[in-house]
């Protein structure tokens, strides 16, 4: 980012070739996105077995699940509209390139993304790589699974081996992402000039003020309500909080977040449960990061979002933020696939923050982290599936956290 940054400075006639080094991640990872959420959301749910044992624990899961992550698009909504980081930029939008995807001609009605929820074929929502009808296609093809029992784990277990190749064809393209980050930063600097920055900067300064904000605000009440610290819940994950910081993947460390959850005394089942859909279903932390990116691209190119359109912007993003599935650098690309399918703000625009979003993702990673772990006690407490013993033993450091056989990890 240092040396894109100094390349635009020095040299702002090289922007539009260093474009494409950006465009090339993105498409790298937007490759990949659809057949990973496929195969993250079909393997979460299925592989709990008979549908009659999703049942309450589920239920309760998804709502708290929809709740928090309300709230978290509702606080960051309010404070990037107060400090509008965007504010001043005025993006021609003229000199963006789309990033090889199409936004709509005219936003879409109500009744038109209804329709679009529903792809016209399941090979056709894999082909055009949209979030939204290949999340509903994984349901329907994760509870026919479900409704099949014991012939149907077969197909669980091949689809699970099938998604541990493609987390590896995401390694691969993670080695690319200094090299788009780098032609990313250096675009915007040449092509906007180094005030660019400023705004940049702020961007970066805002979401991570309101990380911490969501983290004290709601998880912290959450946690003291179910006699968790949530400070000693994150120094237990601090090596977990770590890694995803740098990776900007929280399934780098499901295994051990699985394996830590039960050394707490959670009941196995419920962590077999809520923790896989939290990966699916709870990024509270991703809607952090659309509610601000969103609104900020929109104040970048000085397009006035109405009160009614950020909400419904917020509601559509409640249903698309379920696209991430943990893997990393995708998250942009689920923005900006949803911007595409709204109309309301330019998906060009998205490139702007795409020199940034490894910051970005530095900071709300681990909140998704710490959320699904949280979120996993929760439930955990409601069905009475915790030693309550051992998790406050654990927090307070009085178990022998620090190594996890290979073994139990890939269990």
């Amino acid at each position: 980012m240092v040396l894109g940054a100094l390349t635009g400075y020095l040299w702002p006639q090289s922007a539009d070739a260093m474009r494409p080094l950006g465009d090339l991640f993105i498409k790298l990872v937007r490759m990949l996105v659809a057949p990973i959420v496929f195969c993250t959301v079909v393997h979460g749910i299925a592989s709990v077995g008979e549908a009659k044992k999703v049942g309450r624990v589920a239920v309760k899961a998804l709502i708290y699940f929809e709740v928090v992550t309300t709230v978290a698009m509702v606080i960051a909504l309010v404070l990037v509209n107060v400090w509008a980081p965007g504010a001043g930029m005025n993006v021609d939008l003229t000199t963006l390139a789309d990033s090889g995807i199409k936004a709509p001609a005219r936003p879409l009605g109500f009744g038109e993304f209804l329709l679009n929820f529903v792809p016209a074929s399941a090979v056709g929502a894999f082909a055009d790589g949209e979030v939204l009808p290949v999340l509903l296609f994984s349901l329907m093809f994760a509870f026919g699974l479900l409704a099949l029992g014991e012939e149907g784990k077969r197909i669980v277990d091949g689809i699970h081996s099938i998604s541990r190749v493609l987390f590896k064809m995401i390694g691969f393209a993670m080695y690319v992402a200094p090299i788009g980050a780098f032609g990313a930063i250096a675009f915007t600097v040449g092509k906007f000039g180094a005030s660019s920055l400023v705004s940049l900067g702020k961007l970066v300064a805002e979401f991570y003020v309101c990380c911490v904000l969501f983290v004290v605000l709601v998880l912290a009440p959450i946690a003291w309500r179910n006699g968790v610290n949530i400070i000693r819940l994150a120094r237990y994950f601090a090596e977990e909080l770590l890694i995803v910081a740098g990776t900007s993947s929280g399934e780098s460390v499901f295994p051990r977040v699985n394996a830590k959850l039960c050394k707490l005394g959670v009941e196995e089942s419920v962590v077999a449960l809520v923790l896989p859909a939290g990966y699916s279903f709870n990024h509270d932390g991703t809607c952090l990061y659309f509610a601000t990116a969103s609104v900020f691209l929109a104040q970048a190119v000085g397009i006035h979002l109405s009160l009614g359109q950020q909400l419904a912007l917020l509601a559509i993003m409640l249903f698309t933020s379920k696209g991430g599935a943990g893997v990393a650098g995708s998250a942009i690309v689920v923005l900006a696939t949803t911007l595409s399918s709204t109309g309301t703000i330019p998906v060009a625009s998205v490139g702007l923050i795409l020199g940034v979003h490894r910051l970005l993702s530095s900071a709300f990673v681990p909140v998704n982290v710490l959320g699904n772990a949280l979120a996993t006690i929760v439930i955990a407490r409601m069905e009475k599936g915790v030693d309550l013993p051992a998790l406050d033993s654990g927090l307070r450091g009085n178990l022998e956290i620090a190594f996890i056989p290979a073994a139990q990890e890939s269990e």
